[in-house]
């Protein structure tokens, strides 16, 4: 029975969504538990509302919150009884805990990961990978996508080998194709820092790169992995989640102005259901820190409990896939050493 810890407080909806999403996890799969961190009285009368298996969900009290407000670092040091704080410390410290989920904090998810789970040895920095689907009907790997906004040259090299670890353990992917976030396709487009990182990706013999990608080939390009600096990736991934609430709205006011189009709408109901449920990141779970020593995935701030439970699958699916022992494997057949002396010798 795979154990998953969530963060009951974490997010703008909780911790009603929070509670929904882990029944409907246990409903989804029946070889997880769930403990639950927060509140006791307001997850228990959140329970109250639905049937599951108590057997497989234990709730531990916790007296504070880390809100978006609070310095991250300084949170997860002196909130020590917060619901995401008290969900690393279950995470680190239970053997059958096999990853945590919260809608918490970006900046004191990172924090707690580094600090009280620990880095996967020859892993510079944790970054965060959502899976953007993509036309061709699979999903595109983002890495970075805001953990760590200013970056150097071996960071890119690293986001590369622990996204294309991802990429074979979760999708199957036998050479995941790695593409560089840039501001045009030319390997001189780019700063400093990126033309230096276009160069030690192509000489990475274990990562296969195909060179440098536009902002429009996210979910349209032929990719499986796309790397980037935090700053970047999560400006790219907002605008994505802009233009995808534009789309709707926009097809929505057209399909309903008259008749005729109402008519219209009809007979495309199922093209736009398609666009429809493509560009609705609920379903698709959070993003998974990629880098720690255990599973551990931000969701949405804004999540919904089908957002919840998509992530607690999305954990689930990466225990089983051994992510974090495939990504520890492909840093074992890589020279790091040497990459960091290219890095070194590009002076960035």
């Amino acid at each position: 029975m795979m154990k998953i810890i969530i963060d009951g407080m974490g997010g703008d909806n909780a911790p009603g969504e929070i509670v929904k999403g882990a029944v409907q996890s246990l409903d989804a799969r029946d070889d997880i538990s769930v403990v639950l961190t927060g509140d006791k009285a307001l997850l228990d009368a959140e329970l109250a509302k639905y049937k599951y298996d108590p057997s497989r969900m234990e709730v531990v009290h916790c007296s504070q919150v880390i809100t978006n407000d609070d310095v991250p670092t300084k949170a997860i040091r002196t909130k020590t009884d917060s619901s995401l704080t008290v969900a690393f410390d279950r995470l680190k410290r239970d053997s059958e805990a096999v990853a945590l989920v919260t809608a918490g904090s970006t900046g004191a998810t990172l924090a707690g990961g580094i600090f009280m789970i620990g880095r996967i040895k020859g892993i510079s920095r944790p970054a965060l990978c959502p899976a953007l689907p993509n036309v061709y009907g699979g999903q595109t790997l983002l890495c970075d996508c805001g953990a760590n906004l200013d970056c150097k040259p071996i960071h890119f090299a690293h986001f590369a080998i622990m996204a294309s670890a991802y990429a074979k353990a979760a999708f199957g992917v036998a050479q995941p194709k790695v593409g560089l976030l840039n501001n045009g396709a030319e390997a001189h487009k780019g700063d400093e820092v990126h033309r230096a990182a276009y160069r030690i990706l192509s000489n990475m013999e274990c990562v296969n790169f195909a060179g440098n990608v536009e902002g429009r080939e996210l979910m349209y390009g032929d990719y499986d992995v796309i790397v980037s600096d935090g700053f970047s990736g999560n400006t790219a991934l907002k605008a994505i989640e802009g233009c995808g609430k534009t789309v709707q709205t926009v097809l929505k006011e057209a399909a309903t102005r008259n008749i005729f189009t109402k008519l219209g709408a009809l007979c495309a109901w199922g093209t736009i259901g398609k666009l429809k449920s493509m560009l609705d990141y609920h379903k698709y779970g959070g993003s998974v820190f990629l880098g720690l020593k255990k599973i551990v995935i931000k969701s949405h701030g804004s999540s919904k409990g089908r957002t919840i439970c998509a992530s607690v699958l999305k954990a689930a699916e990466a225990h089983c896939n051994h992510l974090t022992q495939t990504i520890e494997e492909m840093l074992s057949s890589v020279d790091l050493a040497a990459i960091e002396e290219k890095c070194r010798e590009e002076n960035v």
